[in-house]
């Protein structure tokens, strides 16, 4: 299940990324008490009562400002609201209540979202200043006095935002939902597919590169299960990306990538692999999502017996950084391969979650090392001594041995190729993190 989205907005310097930091438990965004030191968004991950949040921070809004940057920051801020289940509008208390707070304010009354209102700056323990009544004049309910330097007031906030995400029962419910994002060049049948999926025009779909901007949503419910299907503008290189539009469309593709759990990396089989295909797969990697590769409009193409070998070796070239993705030939148009693909998705989505006992994967990594000594630099010899898994989407394990610097990268790839081998984890990543005994984590 993809995690609920809240952004903090407010109008420059009233200390969101104070907050924003405080809220996520570490430094991310730079503070400063000069006004719009935050431009683009920052993304972080808060916990509350064993429930999970992303968290956007934005730059300072002015709505009303003609500046290139104050306007392109409002975007950014215009792009999180959009996203966002729900917003913190953050205020100052020690400058009280002014234009701004109002136009920002009516701004977000128009999303529609809940939005909850906290005064920071209330750093005095007690009943809160004269000053902090004026903010109900906003329209907002109750603000929440708080105060994202000392941590005051926090609990509260989170109380009141966590209050209007779904629950954690209903997240249990949707578990089940495969969110799949479809990323790919422009034209090369990303919302075709979704339209074939859903048997009707659900997405506008034309011959002119760039008809999708926004990134929508589509719930499939198929035989093969249930599917949250994100179509995606199409990503084109950065020199040819001259619309404004277009690079915001580009900037949410991005996040469908971070919210899904498989990503179907779209290819046009009569044009071929390009080198802005493979720009497109290593978004996803660096993601950590499981990926799958679809050659699409295979009906088009001229084929005869020894087609798909000579495709399959191209691929193996081009996308050799991830020789594990499996590749599906399919037409968007006619619907062929459909099925294939919604139970390859199936699959590299169960991969991504597997989770394999420490005792187990110590059996195995006693016959890896036994087959192939690990390596050895000036009498030195690595040790092994365990191996566990962290976490899931990615599978991520842990290496505890004697010396990082003789841990080989080829030997690294070396287990990694054994546990995808023993395991079948097709379609996944594998992370694998090196530490000695007795380092801190």
């Amino acid at each position: 299940m993809a995690k609920s989205v809240i952004a903090i907005v407010g109008r420059p310097n009233v200390g969101k990324s104070t907050l924003f930091n405080k809220l996520i438990g570490q430094r991310l965004s730079i503070v400063d008490d000069t006004p719009g030191v935050t431009r683009d968004r920052i993304y972080g991950e808060v916990e509350w009562q064993n429930r999970k949040a992303v968290l956007i921070d934005t730059g300072g809004i002015e709505p009303k400002s003609d500046d290139i940057i104050l306007s392109q920051m409002r975007r950014q801020a215009q792009l999180a609201i959009d996203t966002a289940e729900v917003i913190i509008l953050v205020t100052d208390v020690k400058t009280g209540m002014v234009a701004t707070d109002l136009d920002v304010a009516s701004m977000l009354q128009k999303s529609g979202k809940p939005v909850v209102l906290c005064v920071n700056k209330c750093d005095s323990v007690g009943e809160p200043t004269a000053d902090f009544y004026e903010f109900y004049n906003l329209g907002l309910g109750d603000p929440i006095q708080v105060s994202a330097v000392h941590g005051h007031g926090t609990g509260d906030l989170l109380d009141e935002v966590f209050a209007h995400l779904p629950s954690a029962d209903s997240d249990e419910d949707e578990e089940s939902v495969i969110n799949v994002a479809v990323i790919g060049k422009p034209n090369v049948g990303k919302s075709s597919l979704i339209n074939h999926l859903t048997n009707e025009d659900r997405v506008i779909v034309s011959d002119i590169a760039g008809t999708t901007r926004d990134s929508i949503d589509t719930k499939v419910h198929t035989k093969e299960g249930t599917f949250t299907f994100i179509d995606t503008a199409g990503i084109r290189r950065k020199s040819r990306i001259v619309d404004d539009i277009e690079k915001y469309s580009i900037i949410r593709a991005k996040m469908a990538i971070e919210r899904s759990d498989v990503c179907v990396i779209m290819i046009d089989a009569v044009e071929g692999p390009t080198e802005q295909d493979t720009k497109v797969a290593g978004l996803a990697l660096d993601s950590g999502k499981a990926c799958i590769i679809a050659v699409n409009k295979w009906d088009a193409l001229e084929k005869n017996d020894k087609t798909m070998q000579s495709f399959n070796k191209k691929i193996a070239v081009d996308f050799s950084f991830m020789p594990w993705a499996p590749v599906v030939y399919i037409s968007a148009k006619t619907g062929q391969r459909i099925d294939l693909l919604l139970r390859t998705v199936t699959a590299v989505a169960a991969n991504s979650a597997t989770r394999i006992r420490t005792g187990t994967l110590n059996e195995l990594l006693a016959q890896i090392t036994t087959r192939v000594q690990p390596p050895s630099d000036k009498g030195k010899r690595l040790k092994i001594f365990y191996m566990t898994q962290t976490s899931v989407k990615p599978p991520t394990f842990v290496c505890f041995c004697n010396n990082k610097e003789l841990f080989h990268f080829s030997y690294q790839r070396y287990i990694e190729n054994r546990i995808r081998e023993t395991f079948a984890l097709d379609g996944t990543p594998i992370k694998m993190i090196i530490r000695e005994r007795g380092e801190k984590q």
